[in-house]
């Protein structure tokens, strides 16, 4: 796993967002890593750690919506440029904020005109 995580350093953004996931948690009796080791190893390597279980789906979107928070942390420390896409970050669409009787904020109604959505 270290060597892995090294050449994962190595060859892109230093400054990278990793999240180490111990699946399967569900099967708490087949287990072969300990919650401990797995939290000890990405606090050592400054990971995101979570245990996951897809049968269950127990911490599965929370994944992505933490390793999204940690990303938008960066963001807001200015670690990461988020006009520079080398980055690995890509801006959606920006919306004006909508009026209380256009809930897209445009004549169509948030429907099809602008290209957009929602």
């Amino acid at each position: 796993m270290t060597s892995w995580l090294e050449d994962a350093r190595q060859h892109s953004n230093s400054n990278m967002v990793i999240m180490l996931i111990g699946n399967k948690s569900d099967l708490e009796a087949r287990r072969e890593v300990k919650r401990e080791e797995g939290e000890a190893f990405a606090r050592e390597h400054g990971l995101v750690f979570m245990e996951t279980s897809a049968k269950t789906a127990a911490n599965v979107e929370e994944a992505f919506i933490d390793t999204a928070k940690e990303i938008y942390r960066k963001i807001q420390e200015g670690v990461f440029d988020i006009n520079n896409e080398a980055n690995g970050i890509k801006l959606g669409p920006q919306h004006s904020p909508s009026s209380p009787n256009s809930p897209g904020g445009n004549a169509t109604g948030g429907l099809g005109g602008s290209g957009g959505c929602c």
